[in-house]
């Protein structure tokens, strides 16, 4: 029987929550614990727990059928490898950074500039597109003290929160990649291992679908469950319910997240009331 392998991160900031991930979808590890490798034990699936730019490559010669990593490195290996799913964690961005009591204007300002960076394609890239000619210094880990020791005039490196790059006297001048965790797959694998990436995909849908919407429930009163009603597309129609008080009835329904209290507000203006929010463990739509 085909298995599909995917390989995580074995440590990193990715790690958790590609696990995490894997668990929601239902599919239960076997005891993984400092080891390379372990086997689903509902699901057709191998978990290979490798350095996070190691699984392009991994990915690309097939040992890996799908992997989770960051955009950025996606991007950086240039592997011939596609972008099967994008997943909505592990989101940061790829930013250049200078000392922060340096004045900075413009791209311009980095011509003939030392920039380290442990992304030397992507910065390249950009840089060209820019047509600004500057040094890059490819290093690896602890970019951030490269101008305080005098390495570089510049950095470019992820950025989270900022936090880091405030400890070391820098500040963010330029963005030039907004990167999450992908999914990536293999261009050649077989049709029947693509059943089971099509499965996987499914219960991945479901789960973000369900992180992404609030199921709520609310009492109304029933000449006002029209307007209500257009307030609450839901998936297809809300669904209405009468109650034991005559003239009112229970009204449920699902709302996105982005639109959640925009949503709420206008339904007590409109009438509703005791409004009930409750998560969404998986939405199959």
């Amino acid at each position: 029987m085909d298995k599909i392998k995917i390989a995580i991160q074995k440590s990193g900031r990715l790690n958790e929550d590609s696990i995490k991930l894997l668990k929601e979808a239902g599919i239960n590890l076997s005891n993984g614990v400092n080891k390379l490798k372990t086997e689903a034990a509902n699901f057709p699936m191998e978990i290979f727990f490798l350095r996070d730019d190691d699984i392009p490559q991994y990915v690309e010669d097939g040992v890996a059928d799908i992997g989770i990593v960051g955009e950025n490195v996606f991007l950086e290996k240039n592997k011939k490898v596609a972008i099967v799913d994008h997943l909505g964690f592990g989101k940061c961005r790829l930013s250049i950074a200078v000392p922060k009591n340096e004045q900075y204007s413009t791209i311009k300002d980095l011509e003939g500039k030392r920039i380290a960076t442990s992304y030397a394609v992507i910065l390249s890239e950009y840089l060209k597109k820019h047509k600004v000619n500057a040094e890059i210094h490819d290093i690896s880990g602890s970019v951030e003290i490269a101008p305080g020791i005098g390495l570089a005039d510049a950095i470019c490196d992820l950025v989270s929160s900022g936090s880091t790059l405030f400890m070391n006297g820098l500040k963010e001048v330029e963005v030039i990649l907004k990167s999450e965790a992908v999914l990536i797959g293999n261009n050649t694998i077989s049709e029947g291992k693509k059943a089971i990436l099509n499965k996987f995909l499914f219960r991945i849908k479901a789960v973000r679908n369900a992180k992404n919407n609030k199921y709520i429930l609310l009492n109304a009163p029933n000449e006002k469950l029209d307007e209500i009603c257009k307030i609450l597309p839901g998936m297809k129609s809300p669904t209405i319910l009468p109650l034991a008080e005559k003239g009112w009835s229970s009204v449920h329904s699902v709302v996105n997240e982005d639109d959640f209290w925009e949503i709420i507000e206008n339904l007590k203006a409109n009438g509703a009331q005791g409004i009930l929010v409750v998560p969404i463990e998986k939405m199959i739509v």
